[in-house]
């Protein structure tokens, strides 16, 4: 899949230290450390999700048993942009419905986290400086207009409701997984000043059976079940040469993602978790409308 082209209205966001000056070393965030958080890769599903009551309890209980966190990074499926850009930081800015057709009530949810300013100077100043390998630096670029999509608000709305913990989302610049894998390296010193990382997307994710499905419990396809599958033993074990290389290693790969934008979060949140560990723990499974709601947690 090739990149995006680049963006034109987003500006660049500026590192700077905790007091407003230009950061002095791109490598590492300025604030304090914290216990390391987790990293999560949670599937989101479309905004009626919200509606299954297990859903909803199970990822309460998800974020009742992980540290609380000072901010929140999301990298969703629903924002493919390059260069890389991260949404407002203003917390003013509306919620973005990316979604059509649905009841009136969808369009009326709100969730007014605080913006993350500092977390996106930190993000500005990981990507600036060189990367685990020596790769060299870019520029992360803002748009101040972007709010959270629902990607990214659908979820966090069931772990955070009183949308008290500041939120930033993360544009991913391409689907390749290895660059996202190496985006992910990039952000994970984050996780050590109370960051929570957390990819966004579905572990199956075909369109074309919603239509096909009168109850979001029926049985889902053989494809759906037989990608969740892999995926669970794949992730448990930590492959992640086989998870980079899903497209010829999974089965029914190109059935369960015809487009990968909502299985390619992974990778990011996998990067992010190298170094405390790739063999992720399934919070969460079960199907959705033949799609696979599973989860994990990356420790």
């Amino acid at each position: 899949m090739s990149d995006l082209p680049p963006a034109g209205g987003p500006a660049p966001v500026q590192p700077t230290g905790p007091d407003g000056a230009p950061a002095p070393s791109p490598a590492h965030p300025v604030r304090e450390p914290a216990s390391r958080m987790p990293v999560l890769y949670l599937s989101h599903g479309a905004p009626p999700l919200a509606d299954d009551a297990l859903w909803s309890a199970e990822l309460a209980s998800w974020s009742r048993g992980i540290p609380r966190p000072r901010s929140v990074l999301v990298v969703s499926a629903h924002w493919e942009q390059a260069p890389t850009a991260v949404s407002a930081t203003s917390g003013d800015v509306g919620l973005v419905y990316d979604f059509w057709g649905f009841p009136r009530h969808y369009y009326e949810v709100t969730y007014a986290a605080p913006g993350a300013p500092e977390l996106a100077a930190d993000v500005a100043r990981l990507l600036a400086g060189r990367g685990p390998d020596g790769e060299r630096g870019e520029a992360l670029l803002q748009d101040p207009g972007r709010g959270l999509d629902h990607g990214a608000y659908v979820p966090l709305v069931e772990m955070y409701p009183e949308a008290d913990v500041p939120v930033l989302q993360l544009s991913m610049p391409t689907l390749d997984p290895r660059r996202l894998y190496a985006l992910g390296r990039r952000l994970a010193p984050l996780r050590e000043s109370g960051t929570l990382i957390v990819g966004s997307g579905f572990t199956t994710h075909n369109l074309r059976w919603l239509g096909a499905m009168d109850d979001t419990a029926a049985r889902p396809p053989s494809a759906s079940r037989e990608f969740d599958h892999w995926a669970a033993e794949t992730v448990a074990s930590g492959d992640v040469d086989a998870l980079l290389d899903f497209a010829v290693k999974a089965p029914a790969a190109h059935e369960a993602h015809p487009r990968t934008e909502h299985w390619a979060p992974l990778f990011v949140t996998l990067g992010a978790a190298e170094e405390s560990g790739t063999a992720g723990r399934s919070v969460n499974d079960g199907f959705w409308y033949g799609m696979s709601k599973r989860s994990w947690q990356f420790a």
